[in-house]
């Protein structure tokens, strides 16, 4: 990372980041351009470890794309303000930036991730019955690297 003053190691840190994201942006490999799509996401941290959890109909360019080549890259962000620091311009904003790979999952683990996307996008304590499995797809990508970023001005640092 170029900006290693803004770079963030952090395991809580990090996951703090992805609890306060309402999107993930969800980078596949495509030919001859890679094909980058915007979800609504849920998580878990378990021992260090980030699993993510989006869902999607049983068809589509992003169903296709991931049975070809399942290898992904995330990215979820936190835009907060445009901001003049003396004579030059920037933004304020969070980001996390993670590599793992797409697998599809089926059952009860299907299930446990469609609860914590409801609950990551405002529903907690709404239960999925299983028969929302017969019309949709559910993945989860653990993994398997990822960093943060921040820049924030020193006055606004507090409203994190």
């Amino acid at each position: 990372m170029r900006r290693s003053d803004r770079q963030i190691n952090n395991f809580l840190e990090i996951t703090d980041i992805l609890s306060r994201a309402t999107t993930i942006r969800l980078g596949i490999n495509a030919n001859p351009y890679p094909y980058v799509v915007p979800l609504s996401f849920g998580f878990e941290a378990v021992n260090e470890k980030i699993t993510l959890y989006f869902h999607g109909a049983f068809e589509g360019y992003k169903h296709e794309l991931i049975k070809a080549n399942p290898m992904v890259c995330v990215e979820a962000d936190i835009f907060y303000r445009y901001a003049q620091v003396e004579d030059s311009f920037t933004t304020e904003y969070e980001s996390v930036i993670g590599f793992g790979k797409a697998m599809r999952i089926t059952g009860n683990e299907a299930l446990k991730g469609l609860n914590l996307l409801m609950g990551h996008c405002g529903f907690n304590g709404y239960t999925l019955d299983s028969c929302v499995l017969t019309y949709t797809n559910v993945y989860k990508i653990q993994l398997e690297s990822v960093t943060g970023k921040r820049r924030l001005i020193e006055e606004n640092a507090k409203m994190k």
